[in-house]
């Protein structure tokens, strides 16, 4: 699998850009961001899985090149640095607030998807919606380890 980036800059959720727009250039991806990726691509759409249990779920798969050395921080750094090609709204936080710096591209997407929402407190800043964890998260119970 091939990643989408530059060296110059880095935003929120593997969104590359230069001054000029965006740049795209083929990363060859280290192992495990490959991997992370792969589990980010396979969860349905109105679904989410949190950065543990993407960790989990790599930690757990059969693979012959061993066992996933990460834990939700990496994955997190591997969303952050290469994620921008994959459904990065798809990997959240355990708590259900949405991504700080990309909230509204989230909430777009997750409202397109029908993703369930919390209403945010009122002394929420900005009053962004939460997810709705218990019953947007998806344990990749629908099929078997074909996904996670």
């Amino acid at each position: 699998m091939k990643g989408t980036g530059d060296t110059e800059s880095a935003g929120a959720a593997g969104d590359r850009t230069a001054p000029g727009g965006p740049v795209e250039a083929a990363v060859e991806l280290p192992d495990y961001a490959e991997r992370v990726l792969g589990v980010a691509e396979l969860i349905p759409p109105g679904k989410v899985m949190t950065y543990g249990d993407v960790a989990e779920w790599l930690k757990d798969e059969e693979d012959p090149r061993g066992p996933a050395p990460g834990g939700p921080r990496q994955v997190g750094r591997v969303m952050a640095l290469y994620g921008g090609a994959v459904p990065w709204w798809r990997v959240v936080r355990a708590d259900g607030v949405l991504l700080p710096g990309s909230e509204l591209r989230a909430l777009a997407h997750y409202r397109d998807e029908g993703t369930p929402l919390r209403g945010a407190p009122a002394a929420s800043e900005g009053h962004i919606p939460r997810i709705d964890m218990r019953r947007a998260r998806w344990d990749g119970d629908d099929g078997g380890r074909g996904a996670p």
